[in-house]
């Protein structure tokens, strides 16, 4: 199986225990996740299978959207409901304070996100060093937030809250900035990924539907196409002419390429009588490839 799943991974389970099952119900030894999540953690996980684990460094990933719980009351030193309480207060904020702290937050930022994190630091993750009662350096990162929604207040001064945000951004962190600016400690109770670039929860499923759906011999039929995350990127019909090159995975001529205009070193998705071959650049007046996935010979769904 060439292509991706939408999975909906439940609270309490790895992404790669994800990667694991969808392994195992597919058949596939090539299968990685776009993204990881925090174990705690549910929502929106890609998980790419076959030729499409070539296309991780093309996904358009950097659009991400998350419905998240702050708690104010308490700090934690993962910024999560897991962690150990820090710092306790009681000048809880109400709806509009939120509303300015979050307004405070939008735009490109600085966070320097938890020691829990998945960070790496000299080439391990800050969470491992974290866990041995090492500490170190928090790098301080600029991570760009869209949007802050302020949906409800829930109980035990909580905020439900929508956020729009690129890749990289720490939602924990979020919160706990949120408390600072609030003037009340405040962490992460809960969160959710609802779309991680074109992948959105509302047709997503679950690894317990994959199985029943592998068990009815379907689970093919929720396979989404390679080049499915991939329209962002320009498009080029390569001539019939070019048929020889395209199989072998030799440069192209521009010259016999149709499409989008292309920039130096701009990558490009590369079509063939309208099937989906994969991934190459311009080079001079050329196309190299970077990523060659010959289509399956029944051809498979392409996307404009």
């Amino acid at each position: 199986m060439n292509g991706f799943f939408n999975i909906l991974k439940p609270t309490g389970m790895s992404s790669a225990a994800v990667v694991a099952v969808l392994r195992r119900l597919t058949g596939e030894k090539r299968v990685g996740h776009a993204g990881t999540l925090d174990p705690e953690a549910a929502g929106v996980l890609p998980v790419m299978t076959g030729k499409a684990t070539r296309l991780f460094d093309y996904l358009a990933d950097k659009e991400k959207e998350y419905v998240a719980v702050a708690a104010f009351g308490s700090r934690t030193d993962t910024q999560d409901a897991t962690g150990t309480v820090l710092e306790t207060g009681d000048h809880y904020p109400d709806a509009e304070a939120v509303r300015r702290a979050a307004e405070r937050l939008t735009g490109d930022i600085r966070q320097v996100p938890s020691m829990y994190s998945a960070i790496k630091v000299s080439g391990k993750p800050l969470y491992l060093r974290a866990r041995r009662g090492e500490t170190a350096e928090v790098p301080e990162r600029t991570v760009h937030i869209e949007e802050i929604e302020l949906m409800r207040e829930m109980p035990d001064h909580g905020f439900e809250l929508r956020i729009r945000c690129g890749r990289g951004t720490y939602i924990r962190t979020l919160c706990d900035d949120l408390g600072k600016l609030c003037g009340c400690p405040a962490h992460m109770r809960s969160l959710t990924r609802t779309r991680s670039g074109v992948f959105g929860i509302g047709d997503a499923i679950t690894p317990e539907e994959a199985a029943a759906l592998a068990a009815d011999g379907t689970l093919r039929e929720r396979l989404l196409p390679t080049d499915y995350p991939l329209g962002h990127l320009p498009r080029t019909e390569a001539a019939e002419r070019l048929r020889k090159k395209v199989v072998n995975g030799t440069r192209l001529p521009l010259a016999g390429c149709a499409g989008d205009p292309l920039t130096e070193g701009q990558a490009t998705r590369v079509y063939l009588g309208g099937q989906f071959w994969g991934i190459a650049a311009r080079e001079g007046e050329e196309l190299a490839w970077k990523a060659l996935i010959a289509p399956e010979p029944e051809g498979e769904n392409t996307q404009t």
